[in-house]
């Protein structure tokens, strides 16, 4: 068996912090809650998800203070900063081996990510799945809403960012700014009015620009603001 680059991202390891659900959720939880819709039992922008995902993924890192940039905008991991989580410590170790683009980033850690972050989300009951065969002989599986309450909360919490002006808090505000730049927003429209003041505090979000209360050092905001540019860049622009 052929030996795995030595700069090339472990996916192995992606899955094995599915288990982990009594720590945290990730930002990656959060967002893929997010993205689920009930009423279809479908994920919102499947197309470009492991872009979305992979952003949610670094996003968390910068956050976390397991991130920053490098020249010629490149970014890196902090050096001795491992994160705790299983699914942030592989893209920290894939990012610790020398700065990459964030694109590359993406690419690299984005792929693998739905499965082991949806394992999650249904093991904390966010998400049932059930199981069916069709006609007998097929299987298929559909997805419902669970029994926590937790995609309603998050969903309050961003729509009292983009529609009611609160200042968010610096996870809120990262979480706010990638369902933005996922270009899903307006399949919200139920919870949140796809109008023009929404779309100007999403943009706002989105270049980092987060308000006194989302208590985040300048290098954490720039570093989010760049990962989740390039997410846009992939996402949204190409299809405009």
């Amino acid at each position: 068996m052929p030996e795995r680059p030595a700069d090339s991202f472990d996916r192995r390891a992606e899955t094995s912090g599915a288990a982990g659900w009594s720590d945290p959720p990730t930002l990656a939880e959060d967002l893929l809650l997010l993205l689920f819709q009930p009423r279809s039992g479908s994920i919102a922008g499947e197309n470009t998800l492991f872009y979305v995902l992979g952003g949610s993924v670094l996003a968390d890192l910068a956050l976390g203070g397991h991130l920053t940039t490098a020249t010629r905008g490149r970014i890196r991991s902090v050096e001795g900063q491992a994160p705790s989580d299983d699914l942030l410590r592989s893209a920290w170790g894939y990012l610790s081996m020398k700065p990459r683009g964030v694109q590359t980033a993406l690419a690299a850690i984005g792929p693998q990510l739905r499965e082991p972050v949806l394992e999650r989300l249904v093991g904390r009951g966010d998400i049932d799945r059930e199981n069916r065969k069709v006609l007998g002989l097929f299987r298929t599986t559909a997805l419902h809403e669970g029994g926590s309450g937790r995609r309603a909360g998050l969903l309050a919490e961003v729509r009292r960012v983009l529609v009611d002006g609160a200042e968010p808090l610096a996870r809120i505000a990262a979480l706010a700014a990638l369902l933005s730049a996922s270009g899903t927003l307006p399949q919200f429209h139920h919870e949140i009015p796809w109008k023009s003041s929404v779309i100007t505090r999403a943009k706002e979000l989105e270049r980092g620009n987060w308000g006194a209360a989302a208590a985040a050092e300048a290098v954490t905001r720039t570093v989010t603001a760049t990962v989740i540019n390039n997410v846009v860049a992939v996402t949204v622009l190409p299809r405009s």
